[in-house]
């Protein structure tokens, strides 16, 4: 089966379309005003509403508040919300319930003992995204966690892989852990927040191979 690919902390138009011509299965918009990547919700909402039906959009959200994950939910309809932030399996679980959205968690990795933490999602998180520890941002750091904590992993609910993933490294990424989907944000940009078209194209062409 192929990989699932994601670009996140998409901004323009170009990008977005890039990122559909590319191959990727999800595209990802963020609404945190900490991150250079970050859109309000109506920009947001214009660019949810450029994403073809057979593509994925993924809004990232950090410890939202009740009214906020609400709002942002009714004004841009997400096909998955990732959760970026300490938000709990219970909370992920009432969410799901509630709005028939898929709903992943991200889970920074440092060591084997960060990976039990995934057992406490099954049921409750649609997917956990493995992810380099936070550092500054949530998320979007470029950093890498060592992969061979997952190499033999029998995760206890589906998973996809981020944290320093670039068109170099991508494809090694995959063969040493099997990763079902593959997430990038600064590893396809020029600078900070801003996306590279080329290195888009590239990220995903590597993935697929």
């Amino acid at each position: 089966m192929s990989t699932l690919v994601k670009i996140c902390g998409l901004k323009t138009p170009d990008t977005l379309a890039a990122a559909v011509q590319a191959g990727a299965s999800h595209v990802g918009l963020v609404h945190f005003a900490k991150s250079p990547r970050h859109l309000t919700l109506p920009e947001a909402a214009r660019m949810r509403a450029m994403v073809p039906e057979h593509v994925k959009a993924v809004l990232l959200l950090v410890n939202p508040s009740p009214a906020l994950l609400a709002e942002a939910v009714r004004s841009i309809a997400p096909d998955v919300v990732q959760f970026h932030g300490a938000e709990t399996p219970e909370m992920l679980a009432r969410f799901r319930t509630e709005t028939g959205i898929e709903a992943w968690r991200a889970l920074g990795v440092k060591d084997p003992s960060d990976l039990d933490q995934a057992a406490a999602f099954r049921g409750a998180a649609d997917r956990l995204l493995l992810d380099a520890p936070a550092s500054g941002l949530p998320g979007g750091n470029g950093a890498a966690f060592d992969w061979s904590l997952i190499a033999h992993w029998q995760a206890p609910v589906a998973w996809g892989l981020a944290g320093g993933l670039t068109p170099a490294n991508v494809g090694e990424a995959i063969r040493l852990t099997n990763a079902p989907l593959v997430d990038t944000s600064s590893g396809v940009e020029r600078s900070a927040g801003i996306k590279d078209v080329d290195k888009i194209t590239a990220f995903c062409k590597a993935a697929h191979l």
